[in-house]
This record gives structure tokens, sequence and C-alpha cells, in this order.
């Protein structure tokens, strides 16, 4: 790694890290849940059909791995010790880990994205905590030559989550969620394990019992009459959830403030209110794309005590990534995550067009930096939730916002959810993937009773369920351009959702769901013409196809474990959509 000093004038006290090009994202084909029951991981597949919500490995089999692995893997390195707590230590809500690594990017990255040190190990007696084991599987000295001093054992990598005893155990990758045990691994798939240990019935949940725990942000809004209210939402890797969570509203008077821009962990008070808090201490936020133009919340925040892997370098000291093409001074030289010097858009490596940083480069930085942070994000009783957005990247048939008839509707809404693969895993081609709840490479148990579990809360009377929305920032033209401007337009979405969590009324039915009246979504001031009959039309060829595709996912990939509310929801809309 190299360290950039305050002299510069960007970036202070910044650092970059340039990986092996073979340890760049998510592996998710090598991320298993070892269980002694096959089915409690994943649904019984039918013959043929591989499973894509999650990879199973008996304990048998994942102890043959280990013996493979870890003997002897640290041999010659230094051992460190991170105890973190996931959320304010000593908050009831948080949760413990201690990590063992033999990587100082993985030590650097855990101090920001978790509270860290020994004054959580005062809070071990507290109650179990989450052991976490990694390496970079490369003992000294190394039978092969390290690529940009980056050790990693690509051929050997495995991502291991034992739920019945708390553990995960990572080997060969140093890079973002496989390695910062924190994040994908403890916060979402052990600790989807937990809420459903502690308490699986919803009406179980009350006090500081966990609903769910979910890969979304948290968004606080502010209208001009000082009303709050706060919603959660679940989108992909890449489909603009930092911009969201960073937001700022272009409609006068509107206030965003961030809760937290990844994950978000969920209860019902004992007033049936469901809370929500930011398990995380920091943004592990993807740079290209992000700009003053796109984000400039989240560029204040990161041009210090940040972290930056795979992202280019300039010779005046800063660092670059596709999307700052108007904030780099043009007499300054940029050397690509490849190492091209004096690297232009032009350039190539291998034969093939060469880009300044990865596409899925990182920025590390801690999240008490975004100028926009709310008051309330450290709070340990958590924020209350009035409305769930799900959304994906789709360039074709889905309108630009719609609201569940239902809580069981919008629970099958989050369950069909499919986007666009994006960079942050291995995926190589820009394939339209099913996505459930935007948590296929993060179930920590058998979707189909995750499912379950999350249609159970509509049973208490006592809880004040959220409104569930969807949205698609990404719906394109015949020529291919985007038909919604995005970014800080996005307010005048979010201003209708906010509208319909206090009942306006400002929506009507449709097909798929309940839609904008004409002229409710406020236009006012938008400089670019927009096509608001482009954005809502429903082709019913689309979603004749759409629904089709959905029944096989559910066929194929939740099979006789699919909710009995699920398949009453999918014969509806098929039936719906037929009347068009």
């Amino acid at each position: 790694m190299a360290c950039n000093s305050s002299t510069f004038t960007q970036f202070v006290h910044s650092w970059l890290a340039v990986t092996d090009p073979r340890d760049v994202a998510r592996v998710e084909k090598k991320t298993i849940i070892s269980t002694r029951i096959k089915r409690d991981t994943i649904p019984i597949m039918k013959e043929g059909v591989e499973c894509r919500t999650g990879q199973w490995m008996s304990p048998d089999q994942l102890e043959g791995a280990f013996q493979e692995r870890f003997p002897g893997c640290m041999k010659g390195r230094t051992m460190y010790v991170i105890p973190f707590s996931m959320g304010p230590v000593g908050s009831p809500l948080s949760k413990i880990g201690i990590q063992l690594t033999d990587s100082l990017y993985v030590v650097a990255s855990m101090r920001i994205m978790t509270r860290m040190g020994a004054h959580v190990l005062d809070r071990l007696g507290d109650g179990p905590f989450v052991k976490c084991l990694h390496s970079v599987g490369q003992p000294l000295p190394m039978k092969t030559e390290l690529v940009n001093n980056w050790p990693c054992n690509p051929e050997k990598t495995i991502i291991t989550h034992i739920p019945d005893n708390r553990e995960i155990c990572s080997f060969g990758s140093g890079y973002g969620g496989n390695s910062l045990l924190g994040k994908k691994c403890f916060a979402l798939r052990i600790a989807s394990r937990i809420a459903k240990d502690e308490g699986w019935l919803a009406e179980h949940m009350l006090d500081t019992k966990y609903t769910s725990f979910l890969h979304l942000q948290i968004l606080g809004l502010t209208n001009p009459q000082g009303e709050k209210k706060y919603v959660a939402a679940a989108f992909p890797s890449a489909c603009g959830k930092t911009n969201l969570a960073m937001l700022n509203p272009t409609i006068p008077g509107w206030k965003a403030e961030c809760v937290g821009d990844d994950i978000a962990w969920m209860k019902f008070d004992k007033a049936g209110r469901l809370r929500a808090i930011n398990p995380e201490y920091g943004f592990f936020g993807v740079a290209p794309g992000t700009s003053y133009k796109t984000n400039p919340n989240a560029m204040d925040t990161i041009q210090r005590n940040t972290l930056f892997t795979n992202v280019a370098e300039t010779s005046d000291g800063s660092f670059y990534w596709e999307g700052l093409e108007d904030e780099v001074s043009k007499d300054v030289s940029i050397r690509s995550f490849q190492g091209i010097e004096n690297w232009t858009k032009d350039s190539t490596f291998d034969g093939k067009k060469a880009l300044a940083a990865h596409a899925n480069s990182r920025f590390c930085a801690p999240a008490g930096q975004c100028p926009t942070m709310d008051p309330a994000w450290e709070d340990p009783e958590g924020v209350p939730i009035d409305a769930i957005i799900f959304g994906g990247r789709r360039p074709e048939g889905v309108p630009l916002v719609y609201e569940a008839f239902d809580w069981q509707h919008g629970v099958f809404i989050g369950a069909a959810m499919k986007s666009e693969a994006t960079a942050a895993a291995e995926h190589k081609k820009k394939v339209v993937m099913n996505d459930p709840f935007a948590m296929r490479p993060f179930f920590g148990y058998n979707i189909g009773h995750y499912l379950q579990h999350w249609l159970s809360f509509q049973r208490n009377t006592d809880y004040v369920l959220p409104k569930i929305f969807h949205v698609n920032w990404f719906r394109k033209s015949s020529e291919g351009k985007f038909l919604w401007p995005g970014f800080g337009e996005n307010s005048r979405v979010l201003e209708w959702i906010f509208r319909r969590c206090n009942n306006d009324d400002v929506a009507e039915k449709s097909p798929v769901g309940l839609i904008p009246k004409s002229g409710s979504i406020n236009l006012t001031g938008l400089t670019e013409k927009v096509d608001m009959d482009a954005l809502f039309h429903l082709p019913k060829a689309f979603w004749e196809q759409e629904v089709a595709e959905i029944e096989k996912y559910f066929e194929e990939q939740i099979n006789d474990d699919l909710p009995a509310g699920i398949r009453t929801e999918l014969e509806a809309l098929k039936k719906r959509i037929a009347e068009m």
C-alpha cells in the first residue's frame, strides 16, 4: 500500500491498495454455508437444477476443506486479533465479533467499517460472540510470485459460514466481503440466522428481538413543514444505494439525511413500530461513477482517512476513476490500476480496452465524515421505518415507481426482484438476474423460510407495517437512453412515497401495483424533459414474459418451500396481466 501525505490537495491521509487481478470481487460460487441438514440452508433442488440462493456443504466435507487449507496457513506472517462490534458498543441491539487475520489491509478496513478496539473486549461477557478466522492463504516463504504485493490464493479460496457455531472461516482472498468478515458474512448471513434463532415468529419479536437483517440503506426525509420519515431501500450492488443514502434533494425545502448505505438490522419495538439500525461504522462504496456531479456528499466523505482499492493514481498524488473526467486537472498524468503509465481512455491492456480503475474498485471511509449523517444514526433504539423500497436495474418494462397493494403483495414484490448483474461479484455480462430482497448472495438460511418469516409479520395486528414500494431509476428508451435523470431528482419520487405514507390520494391501481396519478409526481423546476408516459408504460408482452420467468424461478429455486402467500400473489398478478 502506498500512503498519500497531508501535503496533497485531495484525499488527505488516504491509502491505496492494488490487488492481484485474480482477487477483485466477491466469489459467490466459493461462498459456503454448512449445516447438518441441507434444507436448513437451501431448498431441495429438482434434478439438474443448480441452486442460486446459496451453496451448502456438509460438516464432514467442510472439515476436509479446512484440513486442506488452514494448518500452517499463517506461518511467517503476523496474526492480528480484531475485536469489533456491529452496532454501538454496549447497545442491546449490537453484536460482537472477534476476527483473526494475517492481512494488514483487513485490519485497516475493519478499523473503518466496525467499532474496533480493546473496549469491545470489555463487553465479551454480555453474551456469545461470532468467531471469525481469515487468512490470505500464503505462508512464508511463498512458493509463488507476488502480484502487486498482494498475497492471495485464488485456487484455494473458500468463504465458509457455520451458523450453528456462530463461526466464519475465510481462506485465500484478501478482498472486500471475502475478508472483511464483519460485513456480508456476519452482518447478513450469520446475523440472519441469529434473527431466526432469537425470535423466528413475528409475535415473538418485540423489545430487543430481531425481525430481519437486510441488504439495504436507510434514509431520513424531512419535508418543508418539518415532518420526518425514514425509508429503507433494498437495492443490489451498483444500483445507486450510496447515491440514494447520501441524496441531495432537488426540491426546495426538502432535506435528506443518511443513516446507512448498505445494511440494516430491523426489529419491532414495544409500540409495534419497525425500527432499524445501521450495524456498520463506515462506507465500502463503489468508486467508478462517484463524482461531485453524481454524489457530492460521498466525495466530501472520502476526502480524508480513506482506504481506496484498485483505483488509479494521478501524478499530483491524488486518485482517479471513471466519472472524474471533469474533476481532474488536464495537466496531470494517470497511472491505471493495471500499472499503465500515462493512461488515456484509448489505452489497452492485453489487447483490450483498459479502464483507469477496476469496475469494482472501492473506497472505504468512516461514516461519521459524511456531511449528511442523521443525528440518530447511532441511536441504539434505531429509527422508525415508514417505507421499504425495493429496486434494481431494469432497462425495460418496469415503471419508475409503484406501491404494493398490501404487505403480502409487498413481500411478493421483494421475492420477485430482478436486476442487471454488476461487477461487485464475478459475473461477466450485464444479464438481468433474479435477486430476491437484494439478498440473493447473502441469505443465511433457506430462502423459502426467509420469505415465510416476512409474511408472518402480517399476523400480528399490533404491528404498524411500513408501506412497500418498488422503484426503477434505470429504464431506457428505444434509443438506449435513460428515461429518468436520477441522482438528486430521485427526491421527486421519494416525495411521492412520503405522501403515500400519509395516505394522500395520489395513487391509482394498475396491474402491477399502485402507480402515481397523472401529475402527482412533482416535476416543477426539472430542467430535463421527461416522458412520464414512457416511464409508466406497462407493455403486456413484457409482463407476460416477466410473470412466466418469475414463476419458473420460484419453481426451480424455491420449489416446495415457496410460501402459499407468494403463490397466491403470483397467480393474482398473472390474472391481472391477462386482463390488461
